[in-house]
């Protein structure tokens, strides 16, 4: 595996690798890397003849009042997980090379980012898409791949991706999570033991929700009522939404029908989780 910082040298890796008939798997990552990303990088591995990772803390996405300085940071580590992976380029831009000037330009995805996440963290996804755009001009014509604990996330970018016409496939990937259904990310190392233990509250309430799909609930005020019990049963969850979606556009559904997306949030001590499930509404 070769690092490298400068974009100009991983264009050009990326295409010695093309021309040579490699495809590219791409897998855009903040770094402090969990078991999740890994398995993003294997499934890239398993698929693409040439996988690249990139690790950028991205302070486009950041609010004022959110933890871009503290966010978690381990660059030896990654290196080694990327490396044990199958990654053949990891890119590992500074902000200066990413952003060499003040941004004019930004891009916006509409509707999909209107509520959830885009409402709790106004300008966080215009911040994703931009990055993600920039990468994707970088890198080329690709399979991208992105894990589906972020969903909304993972919306935007395949809107993105498909109204700008790049070739890239964005594909999604099941969430990794801990034995106790916490879904793995960067963020939970801010947790205490207290806080830890409290978490998972986020995963039984999506799976409360999505039984009482199954079990032939259609009414979505019935669906987010469970949800909320159960968030509400923990009280160390400040909670930002609970909601059942189409999961395509993230419209609110009522009658429930179709491919569904049970969606939460929740700040617990001093992290801001969110987790998801997929659910069927025939």
């Amino acid at each position: 595996m070769r690092t490298v910082r400068v974009i100009a040298e991983a264009r050009a890796e990326i295409d010695r690798a093309r021309s040579a008939g490699a495809g590219v798997g791409l897998v855009p990552t903040m770094g402090f890397l969990h078991a999740g990303h890994v398995s993003l990088m294997e499934r890239a591995a398993s698929e693409a003849d040439f996988v690249v990772a990139t690790i950028f803390v991205n302070p486009l996405q950041f609010g004022p009042a959110e933890d871009l300085a503290a966010y978690p940071r381990d660059l030896e580590t990654d290196t080694a997980r990327c490396e044990g992976a199958g990654v053949d380029l990891l890119l590992v831009p500074g902000v200066e090379e990413m952003y060499p000037g003040p941004m004019r330009t930004a891009v916006t995805v509409a509707d999909i980012t209107a509520r959830f996440e885009g409402a709790s963290r106004p300008g966080h996804f215009a911040g994703v898409a931009t990055v993600v755009a920039k990468l994707f001009n970088i890198v080329g014509p690709c399979r991208a791949y992105f894990g589906e604990k972020d969903w909304q996330q993972l919306c935007v970018v395949r809107q993105m991706a498909a109204d700008l016409s790049f070739a890239v496939e964005v594909v999604g990937c099941p969430t990794v999570r801990e034995p106790d259904g916490l879904a793995m990310s960067s963020r939970n190392t801010y947790l205490g033991a207290s806080d830890r233990a409290a978490a998972p509250v986020l995963h039984r309430a999506l799976v409360a929700g999505a039984e009482s799909i199954r079990s032939g609930e259609r009414s979505a005020r019935v669906v987010r009522d469970v949800m909320s019990e159960v968030l509400g049963s923990e009280p160390r969850a400040e909670v930002d939404y609970a909601e059942v979606v189409d999961a395509g556009t993230l419209a609110l559904v009522d009658p429930l029908a179709g491919d569904l997306r049970l969606l939460v949030a929740a700040r617990i001590g001093p992290a801001r989780l969110i987790d998801n499930v997929g659910a069927v509404a025939d």
